[in-house]
């Protein structure tokens, strides 16, 4: 049975592997994802870290040396095991990048149809 947080997520959910950074006026830590939407992220939480709930975020996420996914996020969610963040802007590069990272690592054949009504939904939100 679904959670009310399962339940009130309109985005597909991926759990991908990969390092990503966190940055914040001067701060900046490095951490790893568990998982991606194009909604926001959830990355373990870094040793000794300190984030104001009231400013804005970077996150960047490494996909390889040349290729990164950047996004402006706000954080909503802590824990001693993981950070929850709301993208509130990416730009037009990430969003490619992520919507192409979401479609490979969902397992359902339909994939495609729904990340892309998805970010019709984001774009829609935005405007």
């Amino acid at each position: 049975m679904p959670s009310n947080m399962e339940e009130r997520r309109q985005y597909s959910r991926v759990v991908f592997e990969a390092k990503a950074s966190i940055s914040q006026g001067e701060r900046s830590f490095i951490t790893e994802l568990v998982d991606v939407s194009l909604n926001g992220l959830l990355v373990k939480t870094p040793a000794h870290y300190h984030l104001r709930s009231d400013m804005p975020c970077t996150v960047k996420i490494v996909l390889s040396e040349e290729v990164h996914i950047a996004m402006q996020v706000a954080l909503v969610h802590s824990s001693d095991q993981a950070l929850g963040f709301h993208c509130t802007s990416i730009d037009m590069d990430s969003i490619t990048h992520l919507r192409r990272l979401i479609e490979t690592n969902l397992e359902d054949p339909n994939a495609s149809e729904r990340v892309l009504a998805e970010l019709v939904i984001k774009a829609e939100m935005a405007t």
